[in-house]
């Protein structure tokens, strides 16, 4: 064998020891063989969402239990009130009303403190647009201080709003999740951050708001959001939209703290009132019985 016929033979010799994934680094990236260290977060943050198409499967039966309007023909006692709260809205969103509303389709609910049903309330008030022949509703758990819509609904906690804040998604639709009612659409939390306040008021979140209000002509975006009372955060997103609904808890809300919230708030914004947890019988003690509506400064 020659000098060239051994330099060959040794030489491939030398590329068979070599590792497979380092022979494969090297014929795709044409680089030589990286040095093996720690894989960096942002690595993880910027790889594809895996279930951005997965739906969100509801289960009637529990929702119907639970008092939350899951068909046409369920929680009868209720659902005539969310009818008459459901038009007011539409109305303001896409009547005359909208000339002179920012984002008029776009609402958010809250109330003076925890535990008055804001939640309950944003749920059902979705299912019940979500029942429109011609409307779709997307509903946004921004209470990001203490997320409860993936509780109360009973679906695992996915990524989602302050994923997408701190672009750690890049893609809306990655964390839009279709869910087995038809024109109902959900926007999870994410995970918590220290940071809320400052990620509701950048510029990322008004451009998500514009983007949403705009995207489609026809869709509803409910925004669940945090009590007004000692945070931050919900005055900040009053000034992204155009309607907001003040949950009001019967024998319990103080009239004080219905004003001190509602000073709080755009004063440019439509803002409702529902009475909730109204007592009208023994056997109908959950109920949405009160509404008041006009422009805060009427």
């Amino acid at each position: 064998m020659n000098t060239i016929e051994k330099a060959l033979a040794k030489q491939k010799l030398a590329q068979q020891s070599k590792p497979i994934n380092t022979i494969e680094h090297k014929a795709i990236n044409d680089v030589s063989p990286p040095v093996e260290v720690p894989r960096p977060v942002q690595t993880l943050m910027t790889e594809p969402v895996k279930d951005n198409k997965d739906k969100i499967i509801l289960n009637g039966d529990r929702l119907n239990e639970r008092g939350f309007i899951y068909s046409p023909d369920s929680a009868h006692h209720i659902q005539e009130e969310f009818r008459h709260i459901k038009r007011k809205l539409l109305n303001n969103a896409f009547g005359l009303a909208a000339k002179t509303l920012n984002n008029s389709n776009l609402i958010m609910i809250t109330s003076s403190h925890p535990n008055e049903g804001k939640t309950y309330i944003a749920i059902n008030l979705a299912l019940s647009i979500a029942l429109e022949q011609d409307k779709t509703v997307l509903l946004i758990d921004a209470d990001v201080l203490r997320p409860s819509l993936h509780r109360e609904l009973e679906f695992e906690s996915k990524k989602g709003l302050l994923e997408y804040l701190l672009a750690e998604v890049s893609s809306l639709s990655d964390i839009i999740y279709s869910t087995n009612i038809d024109n109902l659409k959900i926007l999870p939390a994410g995970k918590p951050h220290h940071l809320t306040n400052e990620l509701l008021a950048s510029e990322r979140m008004e451009m998500l708001a514009r983007e949403l209000a705009e995207r489609y002509p026809d869709r509803i975006v409910i925004f669940d959001c945090p009590p007004i009372i000692g945070v931050t955060e919900t005055p900040v997103l009053s000034d992204l939209v155009g309607q907001a609904i003040i949950v009001v808890e019967e024998s319990k809300t103080k009239t004080d703290d219905v004003k001190m919230a509602v000073s709080q708030l755009n004063s440019d914004i439509a803002i409702g009132l529902v009475m909730n947890k109204t007592i009208r019988s023994k056997k109908d003690i959950y109920g949405y019985y009160g509404y008041g509506y006009g422009r805060k400064n009427q």
